[in-house]
């Protein structure tokens, strides 16, 4: 919530670093006569209400300028991914493929960014890019580590990450910046400036933002360069099967003829001939071809402002804009003549086998190296605006606020690198092209003619008004009461658009290759809300058992998107034994509603990870889940299988939201007689119902195998038993579903000590640790325990993260040490139910990984005189490389890109000129 009457104090760090630490409300100065001194009241996050004392039971971690500016960070994003506090597999410009937008989110607590809100001073933001938010805009980042729905409403699961605004800036800021890696590579520069003016009835600030980051690519990093596989205990380099040099799968007899195994194929041997396909010496090294860190340009600018209407009304604009461009780049274009619906008749003249492939017929796959690298493009523009009025009763402690918020997200992407399959076909059939050799010239001709370029466009709107107020109820012997209210009434729409080439099909195939295909999207909701919190000081300091004070949190929630409302509470308490420590706890019911894309998604096509429950079967039972499959059916030989994703409207499915509860006890403990040291200590736990996620095709098939009355049973479509296929899936649909529960629970402990001042500085230190206990996921027929494992399909849970930092300061001179650390993590359980392995060919192998540990160095020197900074930085100071986790296990780069370093040791420089 916002200030009316009291500015905003600068919140004050008792280190450098980004980790938990007091905070201290700015007093007023001491009047001459020694009168009392009235310290200002705050509104910090985790609060409805004004308070004095900062530290309150919310836990809250605070991001301060200062600590913004000494990280050498160009982007939010970069800086926010750092802290223990995050988990999973939060994306960044280091996820190519299945990223490239140049987004970064924020995964607290492992929950995923749609269980993180994000604030910027109070105030929802439509977005939840967090590197769309200009960095010189925002003078400190709060974020709060529990549970919030009872304030802030749908998402706050994990916690808020608010962006408090630099309202108070006065003068004016240029500052450059750039940097590259000790290779040479990954160069990125960028320039900001600010400007602020404040006269007798408001003051507005002002400011731009350019940044730009260049590419590196996977070959130029040795842990990268290939597609690496563990297999059969085995380190290979290989990669897909659909290789430029052909997959043939043909009649048993054929392949037998050929010495190959009767579930083999055939592959060119590069001198006009074939020989049984290998995938360790075979298969296409895709890799080579992708991105290790996304290239992105960005441009932003903010202005924020405020204008006394009379002495006690205030009118106020906080409004931002940010635009990027960006892309990602994969291998050419893989493809599977079935699945992307292409007939090689058996007598075309290029055919050399004399059966037909395609859809009716046998297997055929290839590589499209002729049209070059895929490549997606992004073009994203934000904008969200805040306008408001907001003032005093009177006298009164009651303050008001009226506002309007306004969130504009619009992203155009189009993608290189596909043909038109009609086109194709009739090229194919009329004897234009030989598909079965990528190197004719006529055909490399043809093919780059016919380029298709699909094109998407997604329109993000939101539209919210809001009303609060809140005040002294009355005055205890404790101090004073607090009452705060509000009511809102929000409006969100989403429409996706999709060019006709890629326009899905009834059949689930398009123009062009199955991967790209996408349906337009349609939706929006609109929700009603009204909240109160009561804060309640019981007793005060020099009671005999010290200060107690309670905090009571309602919100009502009514969504027409689900045709149900929501309530959520929440009750918080701290105690204060003595003066030193302070004791805190807070329960909380959280939830989160479903979001458009979730309910209105159109199908996708997608190709993920799959193994068959109906391999081996005897013919008899699952007669749902195994239709159409012969007696003794060996397989597919395939590992994946293709299914579409779609939202829950798209199958009939009727989503709820999901609900469940957050608790956090702790304590801090700042000791008088140790000046300067704050310690802080806080155990925490989630628990969520009834999970807002897609299904996964390995999920359907084993619910539906286990019982052949499953509701899920009706998402398997197998080809027909007249089919050359006859058995193998052709689809299965994967929709938004309620399914699962989610239980994760840990602790966190902060240590900051800011040191007497010294002949050789000052100095402080600092410590921020999160311990992960349990991280557990009911997937509907399991139940996966990550805290220290990774998985690609959820991402990195190590037991242990961690932040350390040494602050030095001796007059214009100031430095930093800061180390990061991840703990150890395995791939893979020797538990059967688990169904993992970092094996790919064996069941129950386990992979340990030790844990990563990083250093970054920063010196500064403040040249007054003439109004000059200067920091030079190194990030990744021993240049550790990632831990290689081998291509079966991740999707990028064999690695973890979410969570380790990928660019090596990294330099940096900043010019900073104020006025």
């Amino acid at each position: 919530m916002s200030l009316v009457k009291n500015r905003l104090a600068h919140a004050v760090c008792l280190t450098l670093t980004a980790l938990p630490a007091t905070l201290y409300a700015q007093s007023a100065a001491p009047a001459d006569n020694g009168a009392p001194v009235e310290l200002d009241r705050l509104t910090v996050t985790g609060s409805l209400v004004r308070r004095v004392d900062v530290e309150t039971a919310s836990p809250v971690a605070v991001v301060d300028r200062q600590q913004i500016q000494q990280s050498g960070k160009q982007t939010l994003g970069d800086l926010l991914q750092a802290l223990p506090g995050i988990a999973g597999d939060a994306t960044n410009p280091q996820v190519n493929n299945g990223g490239g937008d140049g987004a970064s989110t924020v995964s607290l607590r492992g929950l995923g960014d749609q269980r993180t809100l994000l604030l910027v001073d109070g105030h929802r933001v439509l977005n939840n890019d967090v590197n769309s938010i200009p960095a010189n805009m925002i003078d400190h980042v709060e974020v709060l580590k529990v549970g919030a729905s009872a304030m802030y409403g749908s998402d706050a699961i994990g916690g808020v990450v608010n962006f408090i605004l630099r309202k108070n800036f006065e003068g004016g800021e240029v500052a450059l910046n750039y940097g590259q890696t000790s290779r040479g590579d990954g160069a990125r520069d960028g320039a900001s400036f600010t400007f602020g003016k404040t006269w007798d009835r408001g003051n507005v600030v002002a400011g731009v933002d350019y940044n730009k980051q260049k590419s590196v690519s996977t070959a130029d990093r040795a842990f990268s360069k290939y597609a690496m596989y563990l297999s059969s205990g085995s380190v290979l380099k290989r990669g897909s099967s659909r290789t430029p040099s052909g997959y043939y799968k043909l009649p048993a007899a054929t392949l037998a003829a050929n010495g190959c195994s009767p579930r083999g194929a055939l592959t060119s041997d590069g001198n006009g001939g074939y020989k049984c396909y290998n995938g360790s010496a075979d298969s296409y090294n895709y890799q080579a071809q992708n991105l290790l860190l996304t290239p992105q340009q960005r441009v932003g600018g903010f202005v924020l402002g405020s204008f006394n209407v009379t002495d006690n009304v205030q009118a106020y604009v906080n409004a931002y804009h940010n635009h990027t461009m960006s892309h990602y780049a994969i291998a050419p274009l893989p493809f599977d003549a079935q699945n992307d619906g292409i007939t090689i008749g058996a007598n075309n003249p290029y055919n050399p086998f004399g059966v037909e492939f395609g859809p009716n017929g046998y297997e055929f796959r290839s590589r499209f190296t002729t049209l070059g690298q895929r490549q997606g493009f992004y073009d994203t523009a934000t904008d969200q605006d805040v306008l408001g009025l907001k003032g005093s009763f009177g006298d009164s402690s009651w303050i008001w606020n009226v506002n309007f918020d306004y969130g504009h997200y619009r992203q155009r992407s189009w993608n290189h690198g596909y043909v038109d399959y009609a086109s194709l076909q009739t090229a194919i059939d009329a004897g234009q092209v030989n598909i079965f050799d990528q190197g004719n010239a006529n055909t490399v001709a043809w093919m780059r003619s016919h380029e298709s370029i699909p094109r998407f466009e997604t329109t993000t709107i939101m539209r919210q008004w809001e009303a609060s107020a809140n005040g002294n109820l009355w005055e205890l012997p404790a101090g004073s009461a607090q009452l705060a209210v509000g009511a809102l009434y929000r409006k969100q729409s989403l429409d996706y658009t999709v060019s006709s080439n890629a326009l899905i099909n009834s059949d689930n195939t398009c123009a062009i290759s199955s991967e790209a295909c996408s349906s337009p999207l349609s939706g929006s909701f609109d929700v009603k809300e009204a909240y109160a919190q009561v804060f309640v000081p019981v007793l005060a300091q020099s009671s005999p058992v010290g200060a107690v004070n309670l905090t009571l949190s309602d919100r009502f929630s009514d969504y027409s998107s689900v045709r149900s409302s929501n309530n959520s509470a929440s009750f918080q308490v701290e105690w204060r034994p003595i003066h030193d420590l302070m004791l805190r706890g807070t329960a909380a019911q959280v939830f989160r509603a479903p979001a458009i894309g979730d309910i209105y998604l159109g199908p996708t096509a997608d190709s993920p990870n799959f193994t068959d429950p109906c391999i081996g079967y005897s013919g008899s039972g699952h007669a749902n889940a195994c239709a159409g499959v012969p007696a003794g059916w060996a397989g597919s030989g395939l590992s994946q299988a293709n299914s579409i994703k779609s939202g829950s409207r798209y199958v009939g499915y009727q989503l709820k939201p999901e609900k469940g509860t957050s608790f956090d006890y702790g304590l801090v403990y700042s000791p008088e007689y140790v000046p300067g040291l704050s310690l802080n200590l806080d155990w925490w736990k989630v628990k969520l119902d009834d999970l807002i996620q897609s299904i996964s095709a390995q999920t359907v098939a084993d619910l539906c195998y286990n019982d052949d009355n499953s509701p899920y049973c009706s998402y398997i479509h197998r080809y027909a038993a007249n089919t050359v296929s006859a058995g193998n899936i052709n689809y299965i649909q994967t929709p938004v579903v309620n399914i699962g529960k989610l239980n994760t629970q840990g602790i966190d402990f902060g240590a900051n000590y800011v040191l007497p001042e010294t002949a050789f500085g000052k100095f402080n230190l600092a410590l921020d640790t999160t311990y992960l206990h349990r991280y557990d996921i009911d997937t509907g027929d399991s139940i996966v325990h990550m805290a220290g494992r990774y998985s690609s399909s959820y991402g990195n849970y190590a037991h242990w993260r961690g932040r350390t930092q040494v602050g030095w300061k001796l007059g214009n001179w100031d430095a930093s040490w800061t180390t990061r650390w991840v703990g150890k993590v395995q791939i893979g359980s020797g538990d059967p139910s688990q169904n993992m392995s970092a094996d790919a060919s064996t069941a129950g192998v386990v992979m340990k990984y030790g844990s990563q540990l990083y250093h970054a160095l920063q010196v500064g020197y403040d040249m007054t005189d003439a109004h000059l900074r200067f920091d030079l930085g190194v990030d990744n100071l021993t240049n550790k490389q990632p831990p290689v986790m081998y291509q079966n296990n991740v999707l990028n780069a064999n690695t973890d890109v979410s969570t380790y370093d990928t660019l090596g040791r990294y330099y940096w420089m900043r010019a900073t000129y104020r006025f």
